[in-house]
């Protein structure tokens, strides 16, 4: 079995991964942030280093699907494939962050590399507002995404929404992190443990 977590900067998801994985004893797979090499120069110059973050993370996250099907066991993964190739490049080049030729290129090799994977077997949206995301960026303290734009957050969520309305991929199951505390709220961590059990009729128990 494989659930992915999905949501924009600062919704939740490597926490959730965190408690999820505690819960069903499942194996984690967390975004690779800390040994990023390219994470600090794109918040400090988007334009410049935008398609080579782009395409990092790509690679990243195929290797992280690669060594999930080879693990034949079940796993829970921070972040998905499909959110660059939906959400960040495309809103990248939107905002005039990454030109038209390597937007072009990175959406080339999405599309080589999606003939190759397979989707989750449940997918986990964290909907949060702007304000939401600005709350638990600043709690958290990362000092690379002390520049991250508004704007770019606001842009993200709206990429976020429609891309969840036509998500047809397999099992959808969102969470409200407005009004779902789960990081420090049992009952609430309780409430999606419910619908995970519920959507995937009992495969985890």
């Amino acid at each position: 079995m494989h659930i992915a977590i999905a949501g924009n900067i600062g919704s939740g998801k490597t926490t959730l991964t965190a408690k999820l994985e505690k819960h069903y004893d499942w194996i984690a797979h967390y975004e690779d942030t800390d040994d990023n090499p390219y994470l600090n120069d794109f918040y400090d110059d988007m334009q410049r280093w935008s398609y080579n973050l782009q395409v990092y993370f790509l690679r990243s996250r195929f290797q992280q699907i690669v060594d999930i099907r080879k693990s034949g066991k079940n796993v829970i993964q921070d972040r998905t494939i499909y959110e660059d190739a939906h959400i960040f490049a495309p809103n990248l080049h939107a905002m005039g962050l990454m030109s038209t030729r390597d937007f072009n290129n990175y959406q080339d090799l999405f599309k080589l590399v999606a003939q190759f994977i397979q989707p989750p077997d449940l997918l986990i949206y964290l909907k949060a507002t702007v304000p939401c995301l600005v709350n638990q960026i600043q709690k958290r303290g990362r000092e690379y995404e002390n520049n991250i734009r508004l704007d770019y957050l606001k842009r993200l969520n709206e990429r976020y929404d429609a891309w969840v309305t036509t998500y047809d991929q397999g099992k959808l199951l969102v969470v409200d992190v407005d009004n779902n505390n789960f990081s420090e709220v049992p009952e609430d961590l309780g409430k999606i443990i419910h619908s995970i059990d519920a959507e995937v009729h009992g495969l985890f128990k």
